[in-house]
């Protein structure tokens, strides 16, 4: 198991994931436990290395890897990969798409990747900035933004104890989709933002009946800039540090709400609240309903 933080360039900051280079030999209750003993949001699990690939901790088997079927990848460089929080598996996670992605380009180099997902096939591209800082692009399947049934909004906001007056009435909520189900709630003020103590066991049955990974709440500071935090129950976890799924849904529920241009650069900043600062680029791109995530990704130890 290797650690690395997404999103930022400081291993005290971003968001933790755990990734396995070579997860052929654990089965679906292993990677659970494996993940559930780390304890950080999400870990990914790699179905193995491509031929050659030198693990400098002797950890990564010699095997070669065949590419996934009916993905025409990079060649080396495509993977199966899935997601574990500690109590459930997720069908896509930002944060440790990144993770996997910094892990490998540290042994191929950087350059194009491929994963796929249970969402769907994400191109990755990683690239090497002269100061040595590894940053990966990735590229969401393509988003969807649904209504939110007056009802499951009034139990969110009870569950969350947030009156409906703190909420932004220029950002409607939605569940928003860019290869997992978030529920966006914009809130009016930074201090609203701030003040997170909600109801965990209430928040958690509300997101299991919706089919939400996290709820994705956001203060906007300036046009192309906001300030987001993800509680995160249904993973056993109270807050998620950075989430890249999250990310990605909200460029795409942003551009279809017209609440951003179609061509524009958004910073998302996420995990000051705890400690572990963080930020996300968010690329929307005229003509292509894909969303484009971009962090910082460093080796944890």
């Amino acid at each position: 198991m290797l650690r690395y933080t997404a999103f930022s360039t400081d291993p005290a900051g971003g968001n933790p994931a755990g990734v396995v280079l070579d997860a052929r030999a654990l089965d679906d209750g292993e990677m659970l436990a494996v993940a559930a003993d780390l304890g950080y949001s999400e870990s990914a699990f790699l179905t193995g290395p491509p031929e050659g690939l030198d693990d400098t901790e002797g950890r990564v088997g010699p095997e070669g890897l065949d590419a996934p079927e009916g993905l025409d990848g990079p060649e080396g460089r495509t993977y199966r990969i899935r997601y574990f929080s500690p109590k459930a598996e997720v069908p896509f996670c930002g944060h440790a798409t990144v993770a996997a992605a910094v892990a490998l380009a540290e042994r191929l180099g950087p350059g194009p990747l491929l994963f796929a997902t249970q969402a769907g096939p994400v191109p990755v591209d990683v690239t090497a900035e002269d100061d040595g800082t590894v940053r990966a692009t990735l590229t969401s399947v393509e988003p969807y933004v649904e209504e939110v049934a007056d009802a499951d909004l009034a139990e969110a906001l009870a569950a969350l104890d947030w009156p409906a007056a703190d909420l932004d009435p220029a950002f409607p909520p939605r569940i928003a989709y860019a290869g997992a189900r978030h529920l966006v709630l914009a809130a009016a003020t930074r201090a609203r933002l701030a003040d997170l103590a909600y109801d965990f066991a209430r928040l958690e049955a509300l997101m299991h009946r919706l089919d939400l990974t996290t709820v994705q709440l956001v203060w906007r500071e300036s046009p192309t800039l906001f300030h987001v935090r993800d509680p995160f129950p249904v993973g056993g976890v109270v807050e998620d540090p950075a989430t890249g799924a999250a990310a990605a849904a909200f460029g795409g529920y942003a551009r279809e709400l017209g609440l951003v241009p179609e061509d524009a650069v958004l910073t998302l900043r996420q995990g000051e609240d705890l400690g572990r600062p963080g930020e996300l680029t968010v690329a929307l791109r005229a003509g292509d309903p894909r969303v484009r995530v971009s962090g910082a990704g460093v080796r944890i130890g």
